[in-house]
């Protein structure tokens, strides 16, 4: 069974290319514009891990993030922090329940995101661990 990536970036571009770099390494991807659609698509689908960017229309990423870890059915699923901004909110994210933080600028989608794809696969391996 394929990994299920919910994407959640206003950016259509980002998304876009996020969206195929992972489809190409074998992910099911599915992606949301805003933190509404985010936040339906999360318990609708349940999906295996969430990549969300802090910057969003409707809900923001920092209150999406909130909102999946207290609701029962989204706590459990690994988010990877994406935003533009620079790392000193990455010990407060982390801290948060994000489970990964990545700078936009420095994900390279040159390189056909494979930072992304690294980082999702080395997420998955820990929730696994911590739940095996």
């Amino acid at each position: 069974m394929k990994t299920k990536v919910l994407l959640i970036d206003d950016s259509k571009f980002l998304r876009k290319a996020n969206e195929v770099a992972l489809a190409r390494s074998g992910f099911d991807v599915f992606g949301a514009a805003d933190g509404e659609e985010g936040l339906r698509l999360a318990c609708d689908k349940v999906p295996d891990v969430i990549v969300l960017d802090m910057m969003l229309p409707k809900i923001s990423g920092p209150q999406l993030l909130q909102l999946l870890k207290q609701d029962p059915r989204t706590a459990g699923i690994p988010v990877i922090v994406l935003s533009s901004l620079s790392q000193k909110n990455e010990e407060r994210l982390i801290h948060e329940g994000a489970a990964a933080y990545f700078e936009k600028s420095g994900l390279g989608l040159e390189n056909g995101g494979s930072r992304l794809v690294d980082a999702i696969g080395s997420v998955l391996q820990t929730a696994r661990a911590a739940h095996a």
